[in-house]
């Protein structure tokens, strides 16, 4: 990572989001940040640190016929305690940002940005760094939690394997601890179980126990990559109801990814929604729900399924579509305006600018030059 630093937000800033565009003019345009309730304070020196801070982040990966960009100029900071949700189409760069969050880019990666952690620079981190910077102050929650458990090991040894790794605790100690983990996270007959292995439990007990993995050394960041896409309704909702519970109790700072716009809506207090490498809108979850101003952000709440009731007789209705699909790396690198106009209904000549990102509210920013024109004949979404 090489790209300088961009100032801490005041106490009470939530995140700052947005992504640098191509152009120099829109570097040059200030970025909205989302801002906590209740009134915003002038800078405090003597503030904490955010519990993350990424400034311009971009990565490249080797391609088949050069490099490729997935993500291009991704920007947040998140305090102690808040949470943000990052939504958007499968390929828009979501998962490979929370990799680059824990250092785990595949190899060839090249990074650029500035990444902040607790106050610690990681820009230049080496390897050995990263090794003891996750799980002590930055852990991730995977989709698959059979992809993250190892099926030869008893899941109480796994739970307390960060525990003597990073603390240093003897074998009894890091069980017992291990024991209150798994306690805490709701594992029923917790003793009984802790020399049981991954496949004599079900899926949302599984999550339940690489959510006890990765709290186990209280880090102040905590990555959620689709934790529930696996699960079914009522266990999903008792996951989400647990990583809330567990961020106000331990005052993490959580990032959650999600294709699912009510596993969203349910758990965090702020958004970005994420297309082609780019944040294309951010700020209050409830303000951009109730009120999405970006083209894309609207089409992916219109293509959600309705389950009112139809009039007696009427014909089912149509589910929407967003026309297209996200492009691949080599046409996106080649692309010189907005990202989302060749699927974009709205779409004009003057979207041939790759367009900054752009305050509609104190704390809502939206990646569209014209959403001033289209703010009046889009309605808003119910």
């Amino acid at each position: 990572m090489t790209s300088p630093a961009a100032p801490p937000p005041s106490p009470a800033s939530a995140w700052a989001a947005a992504s640098s565009a191509a152009t120099p003019a829109s570097a040059s345009t200030p970025e909205p940040a989302v801002a906590a309730p209740g009134p915003v304070a002038g800078p405090d020196p003597v503030a904490a640190p955010p519990a993350i801070d990424l400034h311009d982040l971009r990565i490249e990966l080797p391609g088949v016929h050069g490099p490729v960009t997935p993500v291009r100029g991704i920007s947040l900071s998140l305090a102690a305690g808040d949470t943000l949700g990052i939504i958007g189409e499968s390929g828009s760069g979501k998962s490979l940002t929370a990799l680059a969050l824990m250092g785990l880019l595949p190899d060839g990666a090249q990074v650029q940005g500035r990444l902040r952690i607790g106050g610690q620079d990681l820009t230049q981190a080496p390897d050995a760094a990263w090794r003891r910077l996750r799980g002590r102050h930055i852990a991730m929650v995977f989709q698959e939690p059979m992809t993250a458990l190892n099926p030869l090991h008893p899941i109480g040894r796994q739970v307390a394997e960060p525990l003597r790794i990073h603390q240093g605790l003897t074998r009894r100690a890091a069980r017992d601890r291990a024991l209150a983990l798994l306690e805490r996270v709701g594992i029923p007959n917790a003793a009984q179980r802790l020399d049981a292995y991954p496949h004599q439990f079900s899926g949302g007990q599984r999550q339940r126990i690489v959510i006890a993995m990765a709290l186990a050394c209280n880090p102040e960041v905590l990555i959620a990559d689709e934790p529930t896409t696996a699960l079914d309704a009522t266990v999903q909702r008792q996951i989400l109801d647990l990583l809330a519970e567990l961020v106000r109790e331990r005052q993490m700072a959580l990032i959650l990814i999600s294709h699912d716009l009510g596993v969203v809506a349910h758990t965090t207090r702020h958004v970005a929604v994420m297309y082609a490498g780019q944040f294309v809108e951010t700020g209050p979850t409830r303000e951009v729900f109730a009120q999405p101003r970006h083209p894309y952000t609207q089409g992916l709440f219109a293509a959600r399924p309705s389950l009112a009731p139809r009039p007696d007789g009427a014909p089912p209705e149509r589910l929407a579509t967003i026309a297209g699909q996200v492009p691949d790396l080599p046409s996106l690198d080649a692309m010189r305006g907005c990202s989302f106009a060749p699927r974009c209904a709205h779409a004009a000549p003057v979207c041939a600018v790759a367009p900054p990102m752009q305050r509609v509210s104190a704390a809502h920013g939206v990646r569209c030059v014209r959403v001033a024109d289209l703010s009046a004949s889009v309605p808003p979404h119910d």
